[in-house]
């Protein structure tokens, strides 16, 4: 009787698995299918820019915003790009110590003034090698 309960609380807990993997599937989906043109344009360009250098996401924003995005069509390209905006850091701090010299205070200062917020840059810092 015991392994038969925990076999059926196994499969019940992988179907719920599959359940909430499917819904967050068909929600991503959804929220895909419902965007306007300019907000999948949004999308593309970031990951566009993302394929050859590194950006915040307030960064990225205001580039989408100057490209000539709407505030709202700017975010929404940015929250749907799938940067990890660690990493991104982790780039941007390597491309700074290629072609010029920080102290670590002041590349996480750099960082910063990007628009990494202050976990992001001391990350972006560390894993650069500081």
């Amino acid at each position: 009787m015991m392994r038969v309960a925990r076999s059926f609380s196994l499969l019940a807990m992988v179907a719920l698995m599959c359940i909430c993997v499917f819904s967050a599937s068909a929600c991503a989906n959804e929220e895909t299918d419902s965007a306007t043109l300019s907000e999948k344009q949004a999308v593309q360009k970031a990951k566009q820019y993302l394929e050859y250098t590194s950006f915040s996401r307030a960064g990225l924003i205001k580039q989408l915003e100057y490209d000539g995005f709407a505030h709202e069509e700017a975010v929404y390209g940015v929250n749907q790009c799938g940067a990890d905006w660690y990493e991104q850091a982790v780039q941007k701090a390597k491309q700074y110590l290629e072609y010029t010299s920080f102290s670590r205070a002041g590349l996480i200062k750099q960082l910063e003034y990007d628009g990494f917020a202050h976990e992001e840059a001391v990350y972006g810092v560390q894993a650069a090698g500081y």
